[in-house]
């Protein structure tokens, strides 16, 4: 019930993410604010203490961290190779197919994130309900930046918003399509450490690197600073309050 809960969730939030993308553009900031304080909070105050956990005796805290690293620079190398940044905030608009088709390449990626955040959510739930819940409000929040952002980058690259609302309805179910695929898969115990550390590391990455930066870029306000701080402080209540 909690995995149909959480991926119909996931599905709204990108939605919802987009259409405020193409109505609301001016609250952006603090919408992408709030979502960089939610993922990073995740990865520092639940994430990495259940790695850290679940290592036990067998593994020490070096190697956890050592993985959490590894999903840092596995994501940024993704992040190179697909050229997220590149096509959404460097690139100029120009007319022709090839600028269209780096908007499809930024949106294409953009859902294959989305369906590794509801792998997150699906793996977290196999090791209890608290943690999957928590992980689901952290991929609830950065879902619904990725609507903003699959929206943005098909515009931002000469596509129409037609276009743009067809891949935001991809975008939409592949969280969903990722919470689904770990029900065919049942992870053992020992691997779930591994795992959770290195989708700390991808966490991590996601906040720092792309919402933090963005929601800065062009509205660098005390507001915006402020609703990092209330995403992450948000995060970190949930957490206490799942581990009693």
């Amino acid at each position: 019930m909690l995995l149909l809960a959480f991926a119909i969730g996931t599905l709204v939030a990108t939605v919802a993410g987009g259409v405020f993308a193409l109505r609301l553009k001016d609250r952006l900031c603090l919408v992408l604010g709030f979502s960089a304080g939610a993922v990073v909070a995740v990865a520092f105050f639940d994430l990495i203490p259940e790695a850290l956990a679940l290592g036990g005796p067998s593994r020490s805290p070096a190697t956890t961290l050592s993985l959490v690293a590894l999903g840092f620079l596995t994501y940024l190398v993704l992040d190179r190779l697909q050229m997220l940044r590149s096509t959404a905030d460097d690139q100029p608009v120009e007319s022709g197919v090839p600028t269209q088709q780096r908007g499809v390449l930024g949106a294409a990626s953009l859902s294959v994130h989305s369906f590794l955040d509801g792998i997150a959510i699906g793996i977290a739930l196999q090791v209890s309900a608290a943690v999957g819940t928590v992980v689901a409000i952290a991929v609830l929040a950065h879902d619904f930046s990725d609507g903003i952002n699959t929206t943005s980058i098909v515009l931002k690259n000469g596509g129409t918003p037609r276009q743009a609302m067809r891949w935001l309805a991809v975008d939409a179910v592949t969280p969903a399509a990722g919470v689904g695929a770990t029900l065919l898969v049942d992870v053992p115990a020992s691997t779930l450490g591994t795992l959770l550390g290195l989708f700390a590391g991808f966490f991590l990455y996601v906040g720092a690197s792309d919402l933090i930066p963005e929601s800065y870029h062009a509205h660098p306000k005390l507001l915006t600073t402020v609703m990092t701080l209330l995403g992450a402080s948000v995060v970190f209540v949930a957490v206490a309050l799942a581990s009693r």
